[in-house]
C-alpha cells in the first residue's frame, strides 16, 4: 500500500475543486448576502440524568419536517423553570465562510413547562404541546435547512441564559441541478428524548421490530460517536450533512433541499439532475426506494455520499394531531435479515428489496468500524486530476458505518475498497462502487458516512472519532472526486431509450 501522502505538489496544485458550471441562481444570490457572526449555541446545559441528555431548561420542536413558502410552521417550546426567551431563525449555507444567515427574529415569548408525553404503544413518545407561535414562510426564503436558536433572556439569570436549536427544511418545487436529501428519518431514529426512547433503546434489543418514534418531540443531544452538546435540538444535520451543504453553496452549485418524507412523493426525486444521499441515511419508507429507482430509470444521477444508507424499512403514518407522516416505525430490513444478522435483528413484518440494487453496495456485517479509503481503480474518470495511483489512500475516511457486498449489476465497477476494523479487531470488507444508468446517468456509492468530512470544515462542525479511527477533515482529493462526479452528472445529456 502506498502512503496517503503520495501525491506530488504538482498533483495537488491541479486538484482544487472547480466552480460550478453555472454560478447563478437562487442559492448563489442568497450566499452573497451577509452571514451571521453569531449563530452557534454557546450556552448549553444538558440533563444527563435522563440518559437522553436533553435540555429541559429550553427545548422545542416544529410542526413539519419540511414546508414551502406560504405554508405555516408551528413552533412548540417548553422552559423549565418558566422563562422569557427569543428565537433567531438562520438559514444554513456558506455566506462567505460564516455558515449561516439570520433571516428573522421571533419573540420575546413567555415560556412555560410543557408535559413529557406518556409512553404509548411501541414505546412511542409523542408530545401534544400547546403551540408557542406560528410562522408563515416568506416567499423570498430560499430552499435550505433552517435552524432556530432559542435563547433564554438574561433577565432569567437565576436559571441561566441557556440555548438550544429547533430545525426545519424549506423546500420548493423548482427543477434544480442538485437535490440534497436530508436524512431526518435517521436523526429521529437515534433521538432519545425525553428519557432514552429511540429506535435503539427498546428492551428487546437495538434492532427490535415495530418500535415507533415521533417527530412531535424535541431533539436531544446526538447520542453516538462523539460529544456534541452544541448541536442539541438540530438532529444530526450539523454533524454529518452540514459540511456538504457548506461546500456546495461555497462553489455556487444550484442546489435545493428536501426531507426524507418529501421523497415519498414521486415527482420529488426527479426534480434534480443529481440526487444526494448524505451522511447517515439509514431509514427509508418503501416509497422512497421505489421513487429513487424510478428516478434512475428516468435519467437522474444518484450520489450516495453516505454509509449505512437505505438499511431499515420505516413506513410513515400520521401523528395524533392528524398531521401526516409524523411517526416512523421500524418494520423491516432492506434485503431481508442476513444469516449474520439473525439473532440481533427483528423479528420484522416487512422486507424491502436489497438496497445494493439501488446503491450498488449495501450495509454489511460487521456494520461499523473504520479505516482508510483505498483507491483500486485509479484510471477511472472520477479520479481525473487527483494524481492518485492504485493503493493510494485517504486516511480515516471510512467510518463509522459503510457499504460492501457489491450488486451484480451490468457495468458496476469497484473504484475503492478495503478493510474496516472495529476496536475488537473484527474486519469488514467495504466497497465504493459506480454503475451506469439507462440514460447516460450513473449511481455512485462512496461507502462511508464520513465522506462529507473530507469536503469542508464549517463553523459549528467537529470531527467524529469512532472505533479508534477518525477522518482528518477536508482533503483535496475528496473535493476533486466530488467535483468530477458533479461535473460529469451536470454536463451529461440524457440518452434516449426506446
Amino acid at each position: 500500500m502506498q502512503s496517503a501522502l503520495a501525491l506530488s505538489a504538482a498533483d495537488l496544485a491541479a486538484d482544487a475543486p472547480r466552480p460550478a458550471a453555472r454560478n447563478a441562481g437562487a442559492v448563489a444570490t442568497e450566499n452573497r448576502k451577509p452571514g451571521a457572526l453569531d449563530w452557534q449555541l454557546t450556552r448549553v446545559k444538558l440533563d444527563g440524568r435522563t440518559n437522553a441528555f436533553r435540555s429541559p431548561w429550553i427545548e422545542g420542536y416544529c410542526s413539519h419536517q419540511s414546508l414551502e413558502a406560504g405554508q405555516t410552521l408551528q413552533i412548540f417550546a417548553s422552559t423549565n423553570p418558566p422563562a422569557r426567551f427569543g428565537i433567531e431563525i438562520y438559514r444554513m449555507g456558506y455566506y462567505g465562510g460564516r455558515g449561516a444567515r439570520l433571516v428573522t427574529k421571533l419573540g420575546p415569548f413567555q415560556g412555560k413547562k410543557q408535559p413529557d408525553p406518556p409512553v404509548g404503544p411501541n414505546r412511542l413518545r409523542e408530545c401534544a404541546w400547546e403551540p408557542l407561535t406560528e410562522l408563515k414562510i416568506p416567499g423570498d426564503w430560499v430552499s435550505g435547512v433552517y435552524l432556530g436558536r432559542m435563547t433564554i433572556l438574561p433577565e432569567n439569570a437565576t436559571s441561566g441564559a441557556w440555548q438550544s436549536f429547533i430545525v426545519f427544511i424549506v423546500r420548493d418545487r423548482r427543477r434544480a441541478d442538485i437535490l440534497f436529501q436530508c436524512a431526518d428519518n435517521t436523526w429521529q431514529a437515534y433521538n432519545r428524548w425525553p428519557d432514552n426512547y429511540s429506535l435503539y433503546t427498546d428492551p428487546r434489543g437495538a434492532w427490535a421490530g415495530d418500535v415507533d418514534v415521533s417527530f412531535d418531540r424535541p431533539y436531544a443531544k446526538y447520542c453516538q460517536i462523539f460529544e456534541a452538546p452544541q448541536s442539541v435540538g438540530s438532529g444530526s444535520f450539523l454533524l454529518w450533512e452540514f459540511p456538504l451543504c457548506y461546500w456546495l453553496e461555497q462553489h455556487g452549485y444550484d442546489v435545493t433541499y428536501c426531507s426524507n418524507r418529501d421523497m415519498i412523493e414521486p415527482e420529488t426525486a426527479s426534480r434534480g439532475k443529481v440526487f444526494l444521499s448524505v451522511g447517515h441515511d439509514e431509514y427509508w419508507d418503501l416509497r422512497q426506494y421505489d421513487n429513487a429507482m424510478a428516478a434512475i430509470q428516468s435519467g437522474v444521477n444518484m450520489l450516495f455520499l453516505s454509509g449505512n444508507a437505505v438499511c431499515g424499512v420505516t413506513p410513515f403514518r400520521p401523528g395524533a394531531s392528524g398531521r401526516p407522516d409524523r411517526i416512523i416505525t421500524r418494520a423491516g430490513r432492506y434485503g431481508g435479515v442476513s444469516e449474520a444478522e439473525k439473532g440481533s435483528m427483528g423479528p420484522f413484518r416487512m422486507e424491502g428489496p436489497n438496497e445494493n440494487l439501488l446503491m450498488g453496495a449495501r450495509t454489511i456485517v460487521p456494520a461499523n468500524g473504520g479505516g482508510d479509503w483505498i483507491v483500486t481503480l485509479p484510471e477511472h474518470w472520477i479520479f481525473e486530476g487527483t494524481g492518485v495511483k492504485k493503493g493510494d489512500f485517504i486516511p480515516g475516511l471510512v467510518g463509522w458505518e459503510f457499504h460492501g457486498d457489491p450488486a451484480k449489476l451490468p457495468g458496476l465497477e469497484v473504484v475503492a475498497e478495503g478493510i474496516a476494523l472495529k476496536s475488537n479487531g473484527i474486519p469488514a470488507h467495504w466497497t465504493a462502487t459506480i454503475y451506469p444508468g439507462p440514460k447516460n446517468n450513473f449511481v455512485f456509492n462512496a461507502a462511508t458516512i464520513w465522506w462529507a468530512q473530507g469536503l469542508s470544515h464549517p463553523p459549528g462542525h467537529m470531527l467524529p472519532w469512532s472505533h479508534w479511527v477518525r477522518p482528518h477533515g477536508p482533503d483535496i482529493r475528496v473535493q476533486r472526486i466530488t467535483s468530477n462526479l458533479l461535473r460529469r452528472a451536470l454536463a451529461a445529456k440524457p440518452r434516449r431509450t426506446s
